[in-house]
């Protein structure tokens, strides 16, 4: 019964992705607004309607702020595309003649030690097929409305969310049968609030520092719209393990296009991957803490299975939902062998036998 639970589950979340997803989302930001709307309550005595309504139309202002900065950077390299798609073709090409040439050097060795070759009729040369696929302006046209639509529902779900004030944290006190359950309710609620505001705010931190890093980097090694790219580091360092492999494929490709040899073009890549490694391996650590830390054989299969639900989306939302989570493992007694999973190795504390 469980696993039919399980597998009828993560097929509903498949399949209503285009509406879970926003609601998802607003969710995820409600919990990390809530402690400002409630300091604008109780502080400066602000009504809860009136700080949603300026953090989701701050919100909005930023994301559109962005796209307008960013929009011409980006329009260049959409437009510039097909000449970074015929540089990776020329040096897959080139890679491809060269094995060409091997197999060719082992047939005629193959030839030459055979005693009687016989003399096979050429096989005529199979009739090339070109199969024309949407280009990607088409593509981004016919999906720009879902997006556009998706992101506001989320915007104007999160006001909601955010103009209700404690009505949540009432409801769920009321729901709660016994004392201790309605104690327990708010725990959980308010270290989830906690835990994964304290974690989007300093990982946000950290990669606007890594975008601002990777962003100088290329730009001395002359690498075009720096800025773009510095973004999309920013952005993709939300995806562990996998962002960073996907912002360095990019590099990689654009860096080829400019340059026109591997050896220059592994040079902003390096660059990339140094930023991305002090990142990884010493700042985040010393900053997070040991208390957010997380199973990395676990983040990496979380991210694997939502990207796999839900596609790039999947993978910036698995690491908060991990959060979530392990904060309410951490308070149901059967889910304490998924909480211990999901944390970081603590250390080993040596035993008394161990002279």
């Amino acid at each position: 019964m469980i696993g039919i639970f399980f597998i009828l589950l993560f097929g509903a979340l498949y399949l209503t992705a285009s509406f879970v997803l926003p609601v998802i989302l607003a969710i995820i930001f409600a919990l990390v607004m809530s402690p400002i709307v409630r300091f604008f309550r109780r502080r400066l005595k602000i009504w809860e309607p009136l700080s949603a309504l300026v953090l989701v139309v701050g919100s909005l202002m930023t994301l559109m702020l962005g796209f307008y900065m960013l929009s011409d950077p980006i329009t260049n390299l959409v437009n510039n595309a097909p000449r970074y798609a015929a540089a990776v073709d020329h040096e897959m090409r080139a890679v491809r003649d060269r094995l060409d040439r091997f197999q060719a050097a082992q047939q005629e060795v193959r030839q030459a030690a055979a005693e009687s070759p016989s003399d096979k009729p050429q096989d005529q040369k199979p009739q090339e097929v070109i199969v024309k696929n949407p280009g990607l302006l088409d593509n981004v046209t016919q999906t720009a409305p879902q997006i556009v639509a998706s992101i506001a529902f989320s915007l104007i779900f999160l006001f909601f969310l955010l103009a209700s004030g404690d009505l949540f944290y009432q409801k769920l006190v009321r729901a709660m049968p016994t004392l201790s359950d309605k104690k327990r309710a708010l725990h959980i609620a308010h270290d989830i609030e906690r835990e994964l505001s304290r974690y989007l705010f300093t990982i946000t931190l950290i990669n606007i520092c890594l975008g601002i890093a990777v962003g100088a980097c290329l730009w001395w090694v002359g690498m075009p719209t720096p800025v773009v790219f510095g973004a999309l580091a920013t952005l993709l360092n939300f995806i562990p393990y996998i962002g960073s492999i996907m912002g360095m494929a990019l590099v990689g490709v654009i860096a080829l296009a400019e340059f026109g040899h591997l050896t220059s073009a592994a040079v902003p890549v390096l660059l990339y991957l140094a930023c991305t490694t002090v990142e990884g391996q010493f700042l985040t650590p010393m900053i997070v803490g040991r208390r957010l830390e997380m199973n990395a054989a676990a983040i990496f299969l979380a991210v694997a299975f939502w990207g796999w639900i839900w596609g790039v989306v999947g993978m910036f939302l698995a690491v908060p939902l991990m959060v979530c989570i392990k904060v309410f493992a951490t308070y149901v007694e059967p889910l304490t062998a998924l909480g211990d999973f999901l944390s970081a190795e603590q250390a080993r504390q040596p035993d008394d036998d161990d002279d």
